[in-house]
């Protein structure tokens, strides 16, 4: 992991309306727990409360703060499912694996709903997700996607939105139709994340920030966690590092590629030309490869998600060059100043599938949610646990996807993927 010790949360309007400052102290010393999890985002956050309600005791340790990373500076849109087509599940998997796997897409969502219940998370957690055809053609996918669910896995829920229903979600003349799920839906990524810490230290996990892991060794059958100041003993480790992990497992970041995304915030609109704006408050994104998403704060401001930046370099003019795309849709919306520009990594696999594994037999990792991190965070967290409690059925199912490498190593796969994504950005164009 690098070191990003002292760093506060990146200046968003998430960490502007965060509400929990509780900080947790620096891992100084020796100390034993049944398992140690590394990084303290949605995944290792979620993987040490479901241990610790199984009975383990559990240290989670972090570079920096708890949702330092993507899990508190992302669009916070909660998406049921996985980032990839369902059909690269078949591709090694059967019929009824696959059935499964679907389910517990679904079951992602209600994992989120029942922790935000159950722990009293104030996240600002509402339901509605409305997916906008950019084009015709997209239109005829959407309509399609409709039916297998149905016919196929047995799943009615998403309705299907012509363009004169569009402007229930966006008033806006760019999409000739869409498709909406009113069960995934979408939050604020940062409260939600310091919510579930919280529930985990209530429920025993030690939490330790500002830690950097320098090294995992196995010493007499036990993992040793080093960090510059202190050590922990664990019979389990668990990776939760995604885009960070670098040197602690190299074998398994080289199967993911960190991606820029970024997100604004307007100034405050007002509860009635919020209202007008998306009337059904659900979250929005487009059908492109290359999307946009956005979504109604509580405290009526527009949230822009988008500008992609497979080179990892931040867009010059951050803020303008997103309120310009801000305005492509809702042109309405020119008078209307950008108060918050922030933006982060995420993670995607080359098939955009989950990369759930084991380094060892007794160390853990789960990476590559690809844009879904939200609600498939939490199913990592579970599955993680039930493997290490004996129960690893669900967990291995998803270690029989193959996950290639990227192409070109440390130095050339950056630019190979900025040239496949060129591709991509044209075809969506067309």
């Amino acid at each position: 992991m690098l070191k990003f010790a002292n760093q506060p949360h990146a200046p968003s309007w998430y960490a502007a309306t965060v509400n929990d400052t509780t900080r947790h102290p620096v891992l100084e010393g020796t100390l034993a727990a049944d398992v140690c999890v590394i990084g303290a985002g949605l995944t290792g956050v979620s993987a040490a409360l479901n241990l610790a309600e199984r009975g383990y005791s559990v240290a989670l340790v972090d570079a920096s703060k708890v949702g330092w990373a993507a899990s508190g500076r992302n669009g916070g849109q909660l998406i049921g499912g996985f980032a990839c087509d369902i059909d690269t599940f078949s591709q090694f998997m059967s019929a009824a694996e696959v059935k499964q796997v679907w389910d517990m897409g679904i079951e992602t969502l209600d994992i989120v709903k029942s922790r935000v219940a159950k722990h009293r998370i104030d996240c600002g957690l509402t339901e509605g997700y409305f997916t906008a055809a950019n084009k015709p053609r997209d239109v005829d996918a959407l309509r399609r996607w409709r039916d297998e669910a149905a016919t196929r896995f047995g799943y009615d829920r998403f309705q299907y939105v012509d363009a004169d229903g569009v402007g229930r979600y966006a008033q806006s003349a760019r999409y000739p139709g869409g498709l909406f799920d009113p069960d995934s839906g979408h939050l604020h990524p940062l409260n939600y994340t310091l919510g579930l810490a919280r529930a985990a230290t209530e429920a025993g996990v030690r939490i330790f920030e500002d830690s950097c892991v320098t090294r995992v060794r196995s010493e007499r059958g036990m993992n040793v966690v080093e960090t510059e100041r202190g050590s922990v003993r664990a019979r389990f480790v668990v990776l939760a590092c995604n885009t960070w992990l670098g040197a602690l497992a190299p074998d398994v970041s080289r199967k993911i590629m960190p991606v820029g995304t970024y997100v604004v915030a307007t100034e405050p609109l007002g509860a009635q030309r919020m209202a007008d704006l998306m009337p059904a408050q659900a979250a929005v994104c487009d059908s492109r490869f290359v999307l946009d998403y956005f979504r109604p704060a509580p405290d009526s401001r527009l949230l822009w998600g988008g500008k992609v930046s497979y080179s990892t370099l931040e867009p010059r003019d951050l803020a303008q060059a997103m309120r310009r795309d801000m305005l492509k849709t809702f042109p309405q919306l020119a008078d209307v100043r950008i108060d918050y520009a922030w933006g982060g990594f995420v993670d995607i696999t080359m098939n955009r599938a989950p990369h759930f594994g084991r380094v060892s037999p007794t160390v853990y990792f789960a990476q590559g949610f690809s844009g879904h991190g939200v609600n498939t965070t939490g199913l990592a967290g579970l599955l993680i646990a039930e493997a290490i409690d004996g129960q690893a059925a669900r967990f291995d199912l998803f270690g029989k996807i193959h996950h290639r490498d990227f192409p070109g190593g440390a130095t050339l796969r950056t630019p190979a993927l900025v040239l496949a994504m060129a591709w991509y950005r044209l075809k969506d164009l067309l």
